[in-house]
């Protein structure tokens, strides 16, 4: 198995985006660079996740330097269908750019903006390293922050900052965990780290950066109390760079959060899911009441990505396969859904001139197949049958009443209608009301209609087959969440067979010599 492939959805990218700087600021040049970029990346994500589902893992080691003394990046299961889900996304938001931002704007850097933002995020899920991955979050943090001002507004400044400025906390809470940890273990490698942690849990310092590490993780994940940013934020772009957002930033907090505490901090889990279970179902709940609130579909969507990041974060928390695979399916579903309603949403505000849904009405029945592609994705979101969403939630709560969370189960169903809730005053104000007549509903030319229209057809259409057919993707969910529950499999996969071998030896022998020279 070629290994090299691991490189490519990451190097792809960035020369992708260093050639578009290099090229003239021409809208067409440009565009057509950045989705030749995406649709090779794409394939790329494709084969490695073919190739996973015929190995169980990937593995390469830069620079002939073996782990874990290189840099390494490792690709199993959840790696791999992340990368494959995130350079599918990017390639949908590339097309749809060309109906949805202005020539101006495309020649303003945004396509090799984006491939840099999705180098990044494919760098994060395929890392093995610690230090690895707080470099991939900077190069995410300044391309995205790139992206948000893209067109200078004073919302888009105002939102930048707030993003900037909690993401930046975010970032030093990780350096201060990364240093506490590397004192401790003398080694970033996660592998190499949980290796030395089997033999020789760490104690109270250990415990010191499992917290900085949960609280960075969760800001960069939108978690209660550190979602404030996301809303003051993700509505202030053009559609096209709030769906790129939507669709995953929040998700690579998520899996930061999923390997770590499946791979690393596993002599600390009791005391970690006791926190997780508190915040993700406060995060669930904050959530869907800041979108009941709001009148304004993008700002509706924003908090609707608090509220359904608990449902992740919850079955990390309960943690037995079963839930974490649906956190897993929860995960894949909910890139690919809300990406699709935030690029609806565009469509909505190109169709209108607005994104108040006051001002909105009667789109059903000017755009009737909007409407059909809008009811889609928003009643997955709300957990309907037999949409992708209702498999994930029914898994969900199934596990955490098995396990006794029964808490935990009503506040998901509860957080579970009042989602439902926020999509039907969605559809009941800017479907199915009689248009007020404040804006007049326009026509989108062939051009935009072929470009806006087909990433979301795309996308409603995954969320179909999903629903219909949720078994491939929850066996596949289930074998990604076995691996990750059996930590020894990534570490002996990771590093050389003698390195591992040598460190058990020398714990075994430590210990020995532990009980000699006790009196």
């Amino acid at each position: 198995m070629n290994t090299s492939l691991l490189a490519i959805p990451i190097l792809l990218p960035i020369a992708g985006a260093a050639i578009g700087l290099l090229l003239p600021r021409n809208s067409r040049t440009q565009s057509i660079a950045g989705i030749a970029t995406f649709a090779g990346t794409l394939v790329a994500a494709l084969w490695i996740l073919w190739s996973i589902s015929q190995v169980g893992f990937l593995k390469l080691e830069l620079g002939s330097w073996q782990a874990p003394f290189g840099i390494s990046l490792v690709a199993d299961k959840l790696a791999a269908a992340m990368v494959a889900i995130s350079s599918l996304v990017g390639l949908a938001i590339s097309i749809y750019a060309l109906g949805d931002l202005s020539q101006e704007l495309r020649k303003r850097w945004f396509y090799p903006l984006s491939l840099f933002l999705v180098a990044a995020v494919n760098g994060a899920f395929l890392s093995a390293d610690l230090f690895n991955l707080y470099v991939w979050f900077e190069i995410m943090l300044i391309s995205s922050f790139g992206l948000m001002l893209l067109g200078g507004g004073k919302n888009q400044f105002e939102g930048g900052f707030k993003y900037v400025a909690i993401n930046l906390v975010a970032s030093a809470l990780f350096l201060a965990g990364l240093g506490l940890l590397y004192g401790k273990i003398g080694t970033l490698n996660m592998a190499d780290i949980a290796l030395k942690l089997s033999v020789s849990p760490g104690g109270p310092m250990i415990n010191s950066s499992a917290v900085f590490f949960l609280v960075a993780f969760a800001i960069k994940a939108g978690m209660f109390p550190f979602f404030f940013w996301l809303p003051a934020s993700y509505h202030t772009p053009p559609i096209s760079v709030s769906a790129l957002f939507a669709g995953l930033l929040t998700k690579v907090g998520v899996y930061a959060l999923i390997r770590s505490n499946t791979l690393i901090f596993t002599q600390e889990a009791d005391f970690l899911r006791g926190v997780l279970v508190a915040l993700s179902l406060a995060t669930m709940f904050t959530g869907v009441l800041g979108a009941a609130a709001q009148f304004d579909i993008k700002r509706i969507l924003s908090f609707h990505i608090i509220s359904q990041i608990g449902y992740m974060t919850l079955g990390l928390a309960v943690f037995t396969e079963l839930a974490i695979a649906a956190a897993i399916f929860y995960t894949l579903h909910h890139i690919i859904v809300k990406t699709n309603l935030f690029l609806i949403a565009g469509i909505v505000s190109k169709k209108t001139g607005t994104d108040d849904l006051s001002a909105i009405g009667g789109l059903y029945k000017a755009a009737p197949w909007l409407a059909l592609l809008f009811f889609i994705p928003a009643f997955s979101l709300g957990g309907i049958p037999p949409l992708s969403g209702f498999w994930a939630k029914f898994a969900l709560v199934k596990e955490s009443l098995d396990q006794s969370f029964y808490w935990a189960t009503a506040i998901a169903l509860i957080v579970g209608i009042m989602t439902l809730f926020s999509m039907t005053k969605i559809w009941a104000e800017a479907f199915w009301k009689k248009s007020p007549g404040l804006f007049k509903i326009s026509k989108l030319t062939q051009r935009e209609t072929w470009t806006l229209y087909g990433p979301v057809a795309a996308f409603s259409a995954i969320t179909l087959i999903i629903g219909l057919n949720a078994q491939p993707l929850f066996e596949f969910s289930s074998e990604a969440a076995a691996q990750l529950l059996s930590p020894n499999q990534y570490i002996e996969f990771a590093l050389p067979a003698e390195y591992v071998t040598s460190i058990r030896l020398q714990s075994v022998q430590e210990i020995a010599l532990n009980a000699t020279v006790t009196p």
